[in-house]
């Protein structure tokens, strides 16, 4: 971008993959270093990567737009350069950068100034036509000169530009692909084929939205298509069809002897809440084989000791996941996506999948870390009933930071969940049955299972989400572990 005065301020581009800031990491040039084009002259940090972004303007520094460990947004000026003493200030190197960034406000691609040897293909540009002077007349080599059909790329449409001259400015023939506007920029058109793009980063978004470049006009010098005017097209609204049918787009009406079932009440929430988490969490799933004899001799003998109040398995593992969860705290968190952060939850307000007539619910068991082993035991057993019999308030059926499923109610060995959102992980159960396993070098038949976690990969990576696992593995398979850690 050139100013009043001469300077250039070189913008932060467009580093690609939707990202929109730059932390500058540091800065490779002071205020009155001389630099060259394509001269790297600031190191900086994405959410992808550290990269060295190069300056397409050769000349002296005179302002750094942010200091080191300052995040700039795409667009704003990064760097300004004055042109030296005598410098001519049409350098047409900095022209082709003008040009190059139009397409979707500034690009990192594609830099390089092709005064090199790479033998690479540009695609070719539409040259300015200066206005002739008076008299003048158009011959050989001289104004009105046309480039030859193979200096254009055929791929676009097999358009040809001028270098000047009125004779190509009739508009027709073959040269009227290009003509002049106002202010001497070239104007597209329509009539030449393809549309003017610069930028891959625009073809690219407009192949992936479906938006026809070729019905759109670009508000970049030129006519050229910028970012700006694809994310315009995908933001108008569409022109309403009168008298069209109201119908489900890509769906067949329904059939003689369909069974249709409105998407209401509870059904309608379960939807909403499964799409909502599949759609913003980026979750994974991992697992492993458990052998769960130890944790039912463990069961047998506490109801043994205390008939009067018996202890479930879905007690003792709610009881091992708090250990879990208070070895990774990381597990017992939300994302808070407005305020751009992770929220760890100072308590466990630990959530039971529940299947009842009216559909799956998750009732909350609030501040469970308080509660002892029985005491989990007799407010899971309450809790369930009451969920399946619709009697607990929407406050019971809110606000859980985990997950406790047991499918192996329904006779499976595993599976992959989908996380109660907002929370960031579900630990799954499946059925416990008799397996073949190795026990102290021997081929025993054990009481097996197999334990699935689904976690949010945004609060945590594989480390912590294995090693919650695993400890929850171990407590299962010796449940002595647990004492250590209670």
């Amino acid at each position: 971008m050139t100013t009043t005065t001469g300077t250039r301020d070189f913008l932060l581009p467009d580093l690609g993959e939707g990202l929109s800031e730059a932390e500058i990491v540091e800065w490779r040039v002071a205020v009155g270093d001389v630099v060259t084009v394509d001269q790297s002259v600031v190191e900086v940090e994405t959410a992808k990567a550290v990269v060295d972004v190069p300056c397409p303007y050769a000349g002296r520094v005179v302002a750094l737009h942010g200091a080191a460990g300052e995040v700039r947004p795409v667009g704003q000026p990064l760097i300004t350069i004055a042109p030296l003493d005598g410098e001519a200030e049409g350098d047409p190197h900095a022209t082709y950068r003008e040009e190059e960034r139009a397409g979707s406000g500034n690009v990192l691609i594609g830099y390089g100034t092709g005064h090199g040897g790479s033998g690479r293909r540009r695609r070719p540009r539409l040259a300015l036509a200066p206005e002739p002077a008076a008299g003048a007349s158009a011959g050989p080599g001289g104004p009105g000169t046309t480039v030859p059909p193979t200096a254009a790329d055929p791929t676009r449409g097999g358009a040809t530009a001028t270098v000047g001259g009125p004779a190509s400015m009739t508009g027709s023939g073959p040269l009227a692909a290009a003509s002049t506007g106002g202010a001497g920029r070239p104007v597209q058109d329509r009539s030449a084929g393809a549309p003017l793009v610069i930028s891959p980063i625009v073809r690219r978004l407009a192949k992936e939205r479906g938006v026809d470049l070729a019905s759109l006009t670009g508000t970049g010098p030129g006519g050229v298509i910028r970012r700006a005017d694809v994310e315009a097209a995908l933001a108008a609204p569409l022109a309403a069809v009168p008298d069209a049918p109201a119908a489900h787009v890509g769906l067949a009406p329904a059939a003689d002897g369909d069974v249709v079932i409105p998407l209401t009440g509870i059904r309608k929430a379960i939807a909403d809440k499964l799409s909502r988490s599949r759609r913003e969490i980026p979750e994974v799933t991992i697992w492993v084989d458990v052998d769960a004899t130890g944790l039912l001799a463990t069961r047998a003998a506490i109801n043994a000791a205390t008939p009067d109040a018996p202890v479930s398995i879905l007690a003792l593992l709610a009881r091992i996941c708090l250990s879990g969860l208070r070895k990774y705290p990381q597990l017992n968190a939300h994302v808070d996506t407005e305020g751009q952060r992770i929220v760890q939850s100072a308590g466990v307000h630990l959530g039971i999948a529940a299947q009842t007539d009216r559909g799956l619910v998750v009732p909350v068991l609030r501040d469970a870390q308080r509660l002892t082993t029985r005491e989990l035991a007799a407010a899971l057993a309450e809790t369930t009933a009451a969920a399946r019999a619709g009697t607990l308030p929407p406050a019971r059926l809110t606000g859980g930071t985990f997950t406790l499923n047991n499918y192996g109610v329904f006779g499976v060995d595993g599976s992959t969940p989908i996380i109660n959102h907002p929370e960031a992980a579900l630990l799954g159960v499946g059925r416990i049955v008799d397996k073949p396993w190795v026990v102290d070098g021997q081929l025993a038949v054990r009481k097996v299972t197999q334990l699935s976690l689904t976690f949010d990969h945004r609060v945590c990576d594989g480390g912590v989400a294995g090693g919650f696992l695993r400890h929850v593995a171990d407590c299962v398979e010796q449940p002595a572990l647990l004492v250590a850690n209670v």
